[in-house]
């Protein structure tokens, strides 16, 4: 483990070749108390996942990532930095892509080309007795030279999208730099600022949307974000549903 003067200040990478998953290494290592800024990052994940448990394929030539970061905020706000992540990483491909290249986010933690995943956040974390962070885990995963077939949304990698040939680190460094000045925005400024730019760059804002949530299916029309980063969906009638986690679907017309 070193520090990086290619990194934002405060930095530290720890570049490992294989392990079960970036996230448990992180969260082990946050754990044993380790430091805000700790960047674990793998060439290949064995047990990779995404949400809610499901497998993620991760073999070598994709970017893993996950970053300890130890934010002094109520526990339920951490929710705020999966947006915040998906903002830097939405940018900096939008940045090493090709002209034209026009980046969408789709709530709450995927990053999209042309309607396709090519990034998902996964975050996960720990509070302390009084209910603040005491640790938040930021996992990110980028299919930068390959991505998995059969997925239940269509997925895409940047060497699909037209982007010059690119190894893992090359999409790292820029994406920590960006995640360094959007959590200093976070910090300083709250949420707002970040809200208002995620809806500028979400996919379905105004459209019909299905979200599956733990027990049931809800479908209506996303019109906002909550100030806490929460779905808004208006369904029949005209009533609002705040909804903090689910899968979302897009409906044709």
């Amino acid at each position: 483990m070193s520090g990086d003067a290619r990194l934002p200040e405060g930095f530290v990478l720890c570049a490992l070749d294989s392990v079960a998953s970036t996230n448990d290494e992180a969260k082990l290592r946050a754990e044993e108390g380790a430091q805000d800024g700790l960047v674990i990052t793998a060439r290949e994940q064995v047990q990779g996942r995404g949400r809610y448990g499901r497998s993620w394929a991760s073999p070598p030539g994709n970017l893993y990532a996950s970053v300890l970061l130890r934010p002094d905020c109520p526990m339920a706000a951490t929710a705020q930095l999966s947006l915040v992540a998906g903002l830097a990483l939405a940018g900096t491909l939008e940045r090493l892509g090709p002209p034209g290249l026009h980046v969408r986010l789709k709530w709450p933690n995927d990053v999209l080309i042309g309607g396709a995943k090519v990034a998902g956040l996964l975050l996960e974390g720990a509070a302390r007795p009084d209910g603040r962070a005491a640790w938040v885990i930021v996992g990110s995963g980028v299919n930068v030279a390959s991505c998995p077939d059969g997925t239940p949304y269509r997925a895409t990698c940047l060497a699909r999208e037209g982007f010059a040939e690119l190894a893992p680190p090359a999409v790292l460094r820029p994406y920590l730099f960006a995640l360094a000045e959007w959590l200093g925005r976070w910090r300083s400024s709250g949420f707002e600022p970040v809200r208002k730019a995620w809806l500028e760059r979400c996919m379905g804002l105004g459209g019909e949307i299905r979200l599956r949530l733990d027990r049931e299916e809800v479908s209506g029309r996303f019109v906002d974000l909550s100030e806490t980063g929460a779905l808004l969906l208006e369904q029949a009638g005209g009533r609002r549903r705040t909804i903090a986690a689910g899968d979302v679907f897009y409906l044709d017309g």
